[in-house]
């Protein structure tokens, strides 16, 4: 049903509650209040935050524009950073919509959801390859998503679910609001600025309409053989046990997305065989010769290869460019800090290594954190030698600043057999 009154549940103690929710640490939006100087008179801040939210006098400022390298280290990703003001009210916003929304939105969306991760998104991703002994996998990449969001068609979407005048008038507030870069203000005509606190549950309602619901009610009756999706945000992956069903979604996919104004990437969508090894004809079926055998989700290398008993299973592996662009960040940390004491970098890498294990740490990827782990220190010992002219480090040097120092092992964090 159509909610049209919710407005009344945002009061000072849920404002209160999203404040806490908040992080502190980010970068200032355009007013340049940090957490300490709004925290200093937090509760008169709130509740004038909270009377201006009500009484629908509340703007919203425009959000500041920051470029942020990509995987491949030569393009950027734009970033928006709102005020911390506006943070606190869009996690306030957005704990609404997650009552409403989250008994709509279905269990092949994994992306900014709670208690969801993409741990789970990558288990159900592993799961639909072995049920269909890999099958054809789609890859979809939207072309700027969050630069080409529709704002008509997102109304509509939230028309079907919230029409309070007050959460909806905020809403398009700050789909209004602008970007400010170089000093200059932009009001673009489309889209919600990435990195906004707002702007995945908007993505989420968005694709949710466009992709969910449409795959799960029209695409899947109409199948000859078993399929399943996976989305994290804008990233989506489709597994087809039949090479005509995929043939016939990739056929009609650009049309349904262009009826709501995106576009998917024509290089990085693509079709590839990922039928377990043995089970391919020598043509390949339709495929191009040369496709790839496997493909990169979530940071991971998805792909065949046998297990300890000698069977064919699916394992998951860090991608290389991430692999790369890590030990990038790491070298030049290492780089920065090489005066600091030892004992300091050390603590400092240990922090850096658990949460590079945290994530990749999946079954069957040991081999790549062990070699991560061995990367680090090589790097780490080459700028402790740099320290001053005569300060190199030879490699029983370094295994004696180990001991005293030690560095975390590697270790597998999201087992698949423990549940």
């Amino acid at each position: 049903m159509v909610l049209t009154t919710l407005a009344h549940h945002i009061d000072i103690d849920f404002l209160r509650e999203a404040w806490y929710q908040t992080r502190k640490d980010g970068a200032p939006g355009v007013d340049g209040v940090t957490a300490e100087e709004y925290e200093a008179g937090l509760e008169g801040n709130l509740q004038l935050l909270l009377g201006r939210f009500h009484t629908g006098t509340y703007r919203a400022p425009p959000v500041r524009r920051t470029h942020i390298p990509k995987g491949d280290g030569k393009k950027t990703r734009p970033i928006g950073i709102p005020t911390l003001e506006d943070k606190v009210l869009q996690r306030a916003v957005k704990m609404v919509l997650e009552a409403v929304y989250e008994q709509d939105f279905l269990s092949c969306s994994y992306g900014f959801r709670p208690g969801r991760s993409a741990h789970q998104a990558l288990q159900a991703l592993r799961d639909g390859l072995m049920e269909v002994d890999g099958g054809w996998v789609l890859e979809l990449d939207i072309q700027s998503f969050f630069d080409t969001l529709v704002h008509g068609h997102l109304r509509a979407f939230l028309d079907k679910r919230v029409r309070d005048g007050v959460i909806r008038r905020t809403i398009d507030k700050w789909l209004k609001a602008g970007v400010m870069e170089d000093g200059q203000l932009f009001h673009p005509d489309s889209g919600s600025p990435q990195g906004g606190v707002i702007s995945p549950m908007l993505a989420n309602i968005y694709l949710h309409e466009v992709l969910d619901l449409w795959f799960e009610q029209q695409v899947k009756p109409r199948m000859r053989g078993r399929t399943t999706i996976v989305r994290y945000a804008d990233d989506v992956a489709m597994v087809f046990e039949r090479e005509d069903d995929a043939q016939r979604v990739l056929a009609v996919l650009p049309k349904r997305f262009g009826k709501y104004g995106l576009t998917l990437h024509p290089e990085k969508t693509r079709l590839l065989d990922f039928r377990r090894p043995g089970n391919r004809p020598r043509d390949g079926g339709t495929v191009p010769p040369g496709t790839p055998r496997s493909f990169q989700m979530l940071g991971f290398t998805h792909y065949w290869t046998r297990s300890r008993r000698g069977f064919w299973v699916v394992k998951q592996k860090t991608d290389a460019k991430r692999f790369s662009r890590a030990l990038r960040a790491l070298n030049q940390w290492c780089r920065t800090v090489r005066h600091q004491p030892v004992w300091w970098q050390s603590e400092w890498l240990g922090l850096k290594l658990r949460g590079h294990f945290a994530y990749y740490g999946l079954t069957g990827n040991f081999d790549a954190l062990d070699r991560f782990r061995r990367a680090v220190i090589r790097i780490w010992r080459k700028w402790l030698s740099r320290r001053s002219q005569n300060g190199y480090v030879n490699w029983d040097q370094m295994n004696l600043v180990l001991v005293h120092s030690p560095l975390p092992a590697a270790r597998v964090v999201h087992s698949a057999y423990r549940k």
